[in-house]
């Protein structure tokens, strides 16, 4: 099986590096500055999961040659438009398109562009970044990668094969059987954590060590599975507990890679997380006050940084 992995980040750097280790059949699609520093110098990994230098093949837009039989998206939203333009020449007929993206608004794109069959449902757990050299730095053990059908057999034969390819891979992998719900409980999560902790400007454990942080938290949250109820994916009660042991952890260091982003003055994927969230909220009829204010506050930050641009 030929996987193509648009981006050498944080995310498909290590993903898609762990599997290369592993044995399989891995090529990374990059910019040409990208390009030139891997083959310089391999895709260094660092990991508590163990340090690692590895040789992949890598490509540039130039140098692609498809069609491979899947094709993973790890990248943000803001760069959604180009990366669609830059794998449809790895696109044939059989090739499966596997978005490991934050949200759900970019289903509705793929499914458009190249056709509701060819694309997968997907996502991933992990806290990694690029390091000042370039290197992929995983902070913690959690490295998880979960993908499946959003129609259909789950175990399509598709599937199955990707299943073995990363079976011997570096990080935990699970072939869903009932993927959309996955991503709608990682998609609310995501915006109460996104929402949150760029509204307080602080980690988990801050907000809810206040007088009212903890409630407000809880609020949040219960807006955003409103939400994904009225949209036809109730919350499971163990992802419900799992989210909730986070969120209202008064230890907690925890902060969404968006207050990552904003706290760097970066893009932020404002309107692909919280701002949909909000969007499916009034479209549904149903009433956020938090979400509100806090897709509010992160407007006010993009039209700042557009002035300062």
């Amino acid at each position: 099986m030929r996987l193509l992995f648009l981006g050498a980040g944080g995310t498909g750097g290590y993903f898609g590096g762990r599997a290369v280790q592993a044995g399989a059949d891995v090529t990374f699609l990059v910019r040409e500055a990208r390009a030139q520093k891997l083959r310089a110098e391999g895709l260094r990994i660092e990991s508590p999961r163990g340090d690692a230098v590895i040789k992949p093949r890598i490509v540039t837009a130039a140098e692609l040659d498809g069609p491979y039989d899947v094709v993973v998206l790890s990248c943000k939203a803001y760069d959604f438009a180009s990366a669609v333009d830059a794998i449809r020449p790895a696109v044939g007929p059989d090739t499966a398109i596997l978005p490991i993206m934050n949200g759900v608004l970019q289903y509705d794109a793929l499914d458009a562009e190249f056709g509701a069959a060819r694309v997968l449902g997907g996502l991933c757990q992990i806290n990694a970044s690029l390091g000042p050299q370039g290197q992929v730095r995983h902070m913690g053990q959690h490295a998880l990668f979960v993908y499946g059908e959003r129609a259909g057999e789950p175990r399509s034969a598709r599937c199955v094969a990707l299943e073995s390819a990363l079976a011997d891979a570096g990080f935990d992998s699970r072939l869903s059987d009932a993927i959309l719900q996955d991503i709608w409980e990682k998609f609310v999560f995501l915006a109460t954590l996104a929402a949150a902790t760029c509204l307080m400007r602080g980690a988990v454990g801050q907000i809810v060590s206040t007088d009212d942080g903890e409630a407000i938290m809880r609020d949040l949250l219960r807006e955003c599975q409103q939400v994904a109820a009225a949209s036809g994916h109730t919350v499971r009660a163990a992802a419900d507990a799992a989210a909730l042991k986070v969120l209202t952890d008064r230890q907690s260091p925890v902060t969404a890679s968006m207050f990552r982003d904003l706290s760097q003055g970066g893009k932020v994927e404002a309107d692909h997380i919280v701002g949909d969230m909000l969007h499916r909220a009034r479209t549904l009829g149903l009433e956020t006050p938090i979400l509100r204010v806090a897709y509010a506050h992160l407007q006010v930050y993009q039209a700042q940084r557009a002035i300062g641009a």
